[in-house]
């Protein structure tokens, strides 16, 4: 018999928009942009890929600590998150994620530079493609890697959002 995964679900409002946060019984595993219905067929697939058989419960108590510090790094209260989590991606993938966490509040990165951090000097494609894959947006603040020349690059939130992102963090002027 196949054992079933629990894979509980919330949803939140944010200056960006609705987020979808996602949990195992471990910890958090993904917060996407946008509500659970948009978000569906992302989160099926992802969830077929990890999980033999998944059965998702709507859980807010869940979810209520990683709510409650995104709602305090919204208001500006808050410069790093302290949630459990359980990460579902390759050794690679996992490596990337976890040195964006090191990048500090209001501060940027290349590519390249979290290539040399993670002590990957070559793979700077590979490094974009982990980011691309980041499932954990914000906690993980990928909006913080830009271009080596400056500029904002690459977002799967948007480059609206990751511009947000970055104003609200004070990392970059804003536009008029």
């Amino acid at each position: 018999m196949t054992k079933r995964s629990f894979l509980y679900y919330d949803e939140m409002d944010s200056p960006l928009g609705p987020l979808t946060l996602i949990s195992t019984e471990k910890g958090l595993c993904r917060i996407d942009f946008g509500n659970l219905r948009d978000t569906e067929p992302k989160l099926t697939s992802w969830s077929r890929k990890y999980f033999l058989k998944s059965e998702w419960i709507q859980n807010e108590e869940k979810h209520q600590v990683i709510k409650q510090q995104l709602n305090e790094y919204f208001s500006e209260d808050r410069k790093t998150f302290d949630v459990p989590f359980d990460l579902y991606g390759t050794p690679f993938q996992q490596t990337v994620w976890k040195a964006l966490a090191e990048i500090p509040y209001g501060e940027t990165r290349s590519y390249k530079d979290i290539s040399l951090a993670i002590q990957a000097p070559k793979a700077i494609r590979a490094v974009g493609g982990a980011i691309n894959k980041n499932p954990l947006s914000i906690v993980f603040p990928c909006h913080r890697v830009i271009g080596s020349n400056g500029a904002l690059v690459g977002y799967a939130g948007g480059l609206e959002k990751k511009e947000h992102l970055l104003q609200h963090e004070h990392a970059i002027a804003i536009s008029s």
